[in-house]
């Protein structure tokens, strides 16, 4: 089921787009948001990841060059 954003519904409606090409564009937006969104919570694992490796490396950098 495709969600549609109102507002950008709207807008084109108010600019004087024809109503099924309105609804179709505020389709493919709330589409597009949804996949920025999902792309958002990827980089935040990869994030959480990479901090992660760094603080093992750091520790093992301290480890060796401590006596």
């Amino acid at each position: 089921m495709t969600t549609m954003i109102a507002e950008v519904y709207d807008a084109f409606l108010a600019a004087g787009t024809p109503e099924d090409k309105a609804r179709a564009a505020a389709r493919a937006i709330a589409d597009y948001e949804s996949r920025f969104s999902r792309i958002e919570a990827d980089l935040l694992l990869l994030k959480w990841m990479t901090g992660a490796v760094m603080a093992g490396v750091v520790s093992l950098l301290i480890k060796a060059f401590m006596p």
